[in-house]
């Protein structure tokens, strides 16, 4: 099972519409998928019309199992486990627990029947940004072409590494440094990609083609929808066909990469 975290410390570069696009695209290619969102503002049900109890955050206190808050069938092969804004309160509810940075993984270890996880997350490293990233084997970072994005994706980045440092044996691979919002004919985009192309970190993972401005995914959202139930000739679908695929393509990273045990138990 893979488990691909969306995650950017700056907001506004596009992490719930990946996430959902992400996760739509691979069930649309036939996988069962789980989207769990792990933002307090609880974005990704609203997208998709999803509006109940219990949630993450129930889940997370142990007071409901992740089945009994899991969503099923928001599309085809694609389930949600939502989010709700009292999950704003859990790092002081959580205050006392025991191992409290796992707590999302130990709730989330016996689920079976899915082929991979996105998860999406908040735009801070909070304490569920923290167990997201400790549960996820596998990073995609949003960027828009502006400074700011770009210094939260390397803000991301020295978390990842400090995650690296204390869990050794834990997977946690960049799979794609993801650029949206894209239009070519502006200069702040060329100097954007051309700041991202010459870090040591980005660099190498750089997905160029990105994802490029298209006001269908504003409609379509509005209307509860994903690219390609609204606009499936548009440009952004054919971004997030490239992208699915992409992902698809460079499944098993993650599990080659990781060292000891931890391989073994992702092959």
């Amino acid at each position: 099972m893979r488990h691909i975290a969306v995650v950017n410390m700056k907001g506004g570069v596009g992490k719930t519409t990946t996430a959902i696009h992400l996760a739509a695209g691979i069930a649309r290619g036939g996988a069962r998928v789980l989207l769990v969102d792990a933002d307090p503002q609880g974005n990704v049900g609203h997208a998709l019309g999803v509006h109940r109890t219990p949630t993450i955050h129930e889940v997370m206190l142990g007071t409901v199992a992740p089945e009994a808050a899991i969503v099923p069938g928001v599309r085809e092969r694609l389930d949600l486990l939502p989010a709700s804004p009292a999950m704003f309160a859990l790092e002081a509810q959580l205050a006392g627990a025991s191992q409290r940075e796992t707590i999302l993984a130990r709730r989330l270890a016996r689920l079976s029947g899915y082929d991979v996880v996105v998860l999406d997350t908040s735009p801070a490293m909070s304490l569920l940004t923290y167990n997201v990233l400790i549960h996820a084997t596998e990073l995609v970072i949003p960027v828009t072409m502006d400074s700011m994005a770009i210094l939260g994706a390397r803000q991301t980045l020295a978390g990842v590494r400090e995650i690296r440092e204390l869990w050794p044996d834990r997977p946690l691979d960049l799979l794609a440094v993801l650029p949206t919002c894209i239009n070519t004919t502006t200069n702040g985009t060329r100097v954007a990609f051309d700041v991202l192309d010459s870090d040591t970190d980005m660099g190498p993972r750089l997905f160029r083609r990105g994802i490029r401005q298209c006001i269908d995914v504003t409609y379509a959202i509005a209307q509860r929808q994903t690219i390609w139930e609204y606009a499936p000739r548009s440009r952004a679908a054919k971004d997030y066909d490239a992208l699915v695929a992409f992902v698809a393509e460079h499944a098993g990273d993650a599990a080659r990469s990781a060292p000891g045990e931890a391989r073994e138990a992702l092959l």
